[in-house]
């Protein structure tokens, strides 16, 4: 074998890893710019090894918690998860977005311009959130600031939202953004214990805004 072909292999290997979890679900985490200033931080500071220990905790805790669905066939099936960490998003975007049915693009210029000492804490928030949009049942029939509050409200369920964080009762509207449709998920859920469950197990068919009454 060549041997430039050879150290490709070898670096490919290194930066791909995969895993199963007890639900069958694969979780693969692959950094395809790993000698990149974004890649290069997402290595130090944050890490393969740590991303797929991160993924199985993070689906049981929405499936137990978030979506309450113990039993399998009322998931979302999903084969695998995958997360990869590229270049291709611009400067100033996301730090993640969910790519597909199953995959994750991690945005290695956000990671590269990120100042502060607490990149894996906004990580894993960032984690929590992407993975709940793989998880939910039919996220493309729901308005943009609900399908984002679901997912802001599994960071918010997971401690992970910012100290300035839209506090309960802000807003004018349930709907005007998607911390606020968050706030109000979390309203809901006090007045009607699993409310952002029982909106998940409805939106699997359809989605309608009487589904609130």
């Amino acid at each position: 074998m060549a041997p430039k072909l050879f150290l490709f292999m070898y670096t490919l290997l290194l930066s791909f890893h995969g895993i199963s979890s007890s639900d069958s679900i694969k979780y693969k985490v692959i950094n395809g710019v790993p000698k990149t200033p974004g890649g290069i931080k997402f290595t130090e500071e944050i890490g393969i090894s740590y991303t797929q220990e991160l993924l199985p905790k993070i689906t049981n805790f929405i499936w137990s918690i978030i979506f309450q669905q113990n039993n399998l066939s009322d998931r979302k099936p999903l084969d695998a998860i995958e997360v990869f960490i590229s270049d291709q998003m611009k400067v100033g975007g996301s730090l993640g977005i969910p790519w597909g049915n199953n995959k994750i693009n991690i945005n290695s210029k956000y990671i590269q311009e990120f100042k502060g000492d607490d990149l894996k804490w906004h990580f894993t928030g960032a984690m929590y959130h992407e993975v709940t949009h793989l998880l939910q049942w039919n996220k493309d029939i729901l308005p943009g600031s609900l399908k984002q509050g679901i997912a802001e409200y599994t960071e918010l369920k997971a401690n992970y939202v910012v100290p300035n964080y839209t506090k309960p009762g802000e807003g004018n509207s349930w709907d005007q953004g998607s911390s606020i449709n968050c706030r109000f998920l979390e309203y809901c859920d006090g007045v009607v214990p699993g409310f952002v469950a029982k909106l998940n197990k409805k939106i699997r068919t359809k989605y309608d805004v009487s589904f609130f009454k």
